[in-house]
């Protein structure tokens, strides 16, 4: 099972309201060049504990951006699947899910629940012209005989399961899949003054949301949770030689830093490019604190020059780190990215 009619809808912002009621959502008016949308965006949990994981990354940068920006104004369907614009939380790595935290809808005082983080970033880019909202989830509508019930227009359309859309459980676990994840991009242009001089710095803004509720591994085909106990993240990505000088294939290099205060032993681990190809890790223990750089050999993982992720598998296959890399960050060969 999956959630239907995954996609993204491109279009700009001009109205919002904020959530309340059982089931609060803080809703967004979109326009493209001929239609309406509402996107609706969870800011409570019906389950126990309410309140969601949520990041608001305000200088996101990833290498899908590059072909984001070229898809056309209004809604387009996107495939289940790597290498293209749909969104994975875990297998895409967008975020560091350490950095997401919980936080209630309403609370008392300014700018301090979830309604106002993002009607921060919705009122700004209301009042920007130039400002892209890119929301990804399910589709629903055209309906042709029903009004939106909080903006009007008619026929009602919109996006919804805005939010991480794997590891449910119970009833939501119908919804699991995989390459389907929900979330909000907000593009800031960069603007210059009249000598062309930039005067303020191109930005892209990304809400990620995630109930405390869901796992964070999940089976590659279903989606389904395969979690069965808290795997922190003691051995991260800190570097890599993405664009050797001369020839990449067999001269490329992943660098491992061991944060724990125990030796890891990473024999039978492996490094997974963007297309899941693998290269294992053979012979290589870190001691507390110690780095480690993996040769790749070119017949496996590969790292390409145009912007990519490098994600860090254990044995059993589980994700326990990952990164990604834009074309920029890959443009100096020779240079390793430092993460």
């Amino acid at each position: 099972m999956a959630i239907p009619n995954y996609g993204v809808l491109k279009g700009k912002a001009i109205g919002s309201l904020a959530g309340m009621g059982a089931s609060p959502h803080y809703q967004v008016h979109l326009v493209d060049d001929t239609t309406d949308y509402r996107i609706a965006i969870n800011v409570r949990s019906r389950t126990v504990p309410s309140e969601l994981l949520y990041l608001l990354d305000e200088h996101f940068s990833h290498p899908l951006l590059e072909e984001l920006v070229k898809q056309p104004f209004g809604f387009t369907r996107l495939g289940r699947n790597p290498g293209g614009l749909a969104l994975d939380y875990i297998r895409g790595n967008l975020l560091d899910r350490q950095r997401m935290r919980p936080l209630a809808h309403s609370i008392p005082g300014p700018d301090n629940d979830l309604n106002e983080k993002i009607d921060t970033h919705i009122r700004r880019a209301i009042g920007d012209e130039r400002a892209v909202v890119y929301a990804f989830g399910a589709r629903w509508g055209p309906e042709p005989q029903r009004k939106d019930r909080y903006f009007g227009f008619l026929p009602g359309n919109g996006i919804h399961d805005i939010h991480m859309n794997q590891g449910s459980s119970g009833r939501f676990a119908g919804d699991n899949g995989v390459w389907q994840d929900g979330a909000v991009l907000i593009h800031f242009p960069a603007i210059r003054g009249e000598d062309g001089n930039e005067v303020w710095p191109d930005q892209w803004v990304a809400l990620f949301l995630a109930f405390q509720s869901q796992c964070w591994h999940t089976d590659d085909e279903t989606g389904q949770c395969i979690e069965t106990a808290e795997t922190r993240a003691a051995v991260r990505i800190i570097g890599a030689l993405v664009n050797p000088a001369g020839n990449d294939p067999g001269h490329e290099t992943v660098t491992l830093l061991n944060a724990s205060p125990e030796s890891v032993d990473l024999d039978g681990w492996a490094i997974a490019d963007a297309g899941k190809h693998r290269s294992p890790i053979r012979n290589l223990v870190l001691p507390p604190g110690g780095t480690g750089v993996v040769a790749l050999d070119g017949s496996g993982a590969r790292l390409g020059n145009r912007g990519g992720i490098i994600t860090l598998l254990d044995r059993a296959g589980i994700k326990r780190h990952g990164v990604s890399y834009t074309r920029a960050q890959a443009g100096r060969p020779g240079w390793t990215i430092v993460f």
